[in-house]
């Protein structure tokens, strides 16, 4: 992260200032507890909208955004300082590419993270994909595999598009809450987590509206049908997984390249030698020397050397 150009985080004087007060807060409270800056990723399918949440936590138009281009493969970090506190947001591209799990993208975004250590991660969906699919899970599956189950420890879901009125007549939160279970539920079948695991029922879902429609407070600050100013409870939630006590992913090469099956049960194999030494070669070289002794001495070699004894 040392050649990452790191900018003032001039963009967040764009939010409503009771935004503004509260992310400052947060701020300060990680710097209390000696975490002075915080590498989030984001990943997910494509077109969930990925960059532009990263753009709306930046406060500005930090990353390109064009419906009528495709993601590409490659990650991109945006990273930005406040008050002697860095903030890192890495935007990568969908991994769905035909209906697979795009391995190009997948190997470039762990490439790009070698050496980096992942705070958080930001798995981005949409509040209004009313289903959840196999592509779903081969996606999970492949996060958990690129990075290991630990992960998900440190995860929250992000659910864009959250300005909406839900189907059937609905009531938003019961709508919410049906959509999140049966993406959780897709979490914890592809990361292969047991749903009574702690890890994995304690996995937020944060709702995010993103685009130009979504309404405002009497303080201008961005809200949710529901009231909540969104923006203010991602970072929120962003900072209690970071202070819940679990460990952050540092992505080295052992990590991507995952365990070497040549260096799997190596350290057994001297005491296999010792087993087959002890229990194996030697009762057979034992048997061999007593197969000998026993062994009668054939006529001819008595024979042999009884001549061999004669005095001429």
């Amino acid at each position: 992260m040392a050649s990452q150009i790191i900018r003032e985080w001039a963009g967040i004087n764009s939010f409503a200032p009771a935004t503004q007060t509260k992310l400052l807060e947060l701020l300060g409270k990680l710097k209390q507890e000696n975490v002075n800056s915080l590498t989030i990723l984001v990943m997910g399918k494509g077109g969930v909208g990925k960059s532009s949440t990263v753009n709306s936590l930046i406060g500005e138009r930090a990353v390109s955004i064009s419906p009528f281009q495709s993601e590409g493969t490659r990650a991109v970090m945006v990273s930005r300082s406040r008050a002697g506190f860095t903030l890192n947001i890495i935007d990568t591209p969908g991994l769905i590419e035909g209906g697979y799990v795009n391995d190009m993208a997948l190997n470039n975004i762990k490439s790009f993270l070698l050496n980096k250590t992942i705070d958080v991660l930001l798995y981005v969906d949409r509040l209004d994909a009313y289903r959840v699919d196999n592509l779903d899970k081969e996606v999970v599956k492949a996060i958990t595999d690129s990075f290991g189950k630990g992960i998900w420890n440190r995860a929250l879901v992000v659910l864009t598009h959250a300005q909406l009125s839900p189907p059937d007549g609905l009531p938003y939160e019961e709508f919410v809450s049906k959509r999140s279970e049966a993406l959780l539920k897709v979490v914890r079948l592809g990361a292969g987590l047991k749903k009574q695991d702690a890890q994995a029922s304690s996995i937020p879902v944060v709702l995010v509206e993103n685009s130009g429609r979504c309404n405002k407070n009497e303080g201008d600050e961005k809200v949710l049908p529901n009231g909540t100013a969104w923006i203010p409870h991602l970072v929120q939630t962003i900072t209690e997984v970071i202070l819940s006590g679990s460990k952050s992913i540092y992505v080295d090469k052992k990590l991507i390249d995952g365990p070497n099956p040549n260096e799997k049960g190596k350290f057994l194999i001297p005491l296999i030698l010792a087993i087959q030494y002890f229990f194996a070669i030697k009762p057979i070289e034992r048997a061999i020397k007593n197969d000998i002794a026993k062994e009668s001495r054939p006529s001819w070699e008595m024979r042999d050397s009884g001549v061999a004894g004669r005095k001429f």
